[in-house]
């Protein structure tokens, strides 16, 4: 052992272990003193304090950030949320925790639909796939994901497109191109 703090912290444990400190261990690799509940915390903070010393805690990722999740309402999913997200993985886990991530972005994808017929049936799916869900009864997350009423978010999405083209700033028509003709001489 190089360093005189861990010495220190050695030579303590023995102490309150009842052992003789001055005697010195045969054997440098099993350590004579066994960790018990009184020397654990001194021997621990030790460590902790040589590895800051040492620069073992210096540049990890995420240093200085805050932690992600901190103030967040629970989700008792949160391991499965966190793992689909990490991976990048689409259309896998449970029914609830799908159509709860769908229902979230149900309204962006309506907004892309050009037609009333086509919002509608979108939504109609997604109505019948969380009453399909709610009687399924394969375990996993309840599903929470009410249905949607089809003619409200029909007017919701009338109002959001009327909203959007009257925000747009009027298109001017493309400049007209000019002609040349080539001259001939």
């Amino acid at each position: 052992m190089s360093d005189a703090m861990e010495n220190a912290a050695r030579y303590l444990a023995k102490r309150q272990a009842g052992e003789d400190p001055s005697q010195e261990a045969a054997d440098e690799q099993e350590p004579s003193v066994t960790l018990n509940a009184e020397n654990r915390a001194a021997f621990v903070e030790t460590a902790i304090q040589l590895a800051i010393r040492r620069g073992e805690f210096d540049n990890l990722p995420g240093a200085g950030k805050p932690l992600e999740g901190l103030g967040e309402h629970h989700d008792p999913d949160w391991w499965i949320r966190r793992k689909i997200e990490r991976e990048n993985l689409t259309g896998l886990g449970p029914p609830a925790i799908l159509l709860r991530t769908e229902d979230r972005e149900l309204d962006a994808q309506l907004d892309l639909l050009g037609r009333e017929s086509d919002v509608r049936d979108v939504l109609e799916d997604f109505n019948r796939r969380v009453i399909e869900a709610r009687r399924q009864l394969q375990g996993g997350p309840p599903v929470v994901t009410s249905p949607r009423d089809v003619d409200a978010e029909v007017e919701a999405w009338r109002e959001r497109r009327a909203a959007r083209s009257a925000a747009a700033p009027p298109s001017e028509p493309p400049p007209r191109r000019r002609r040349f003709s080539i001259r001939r001489r």
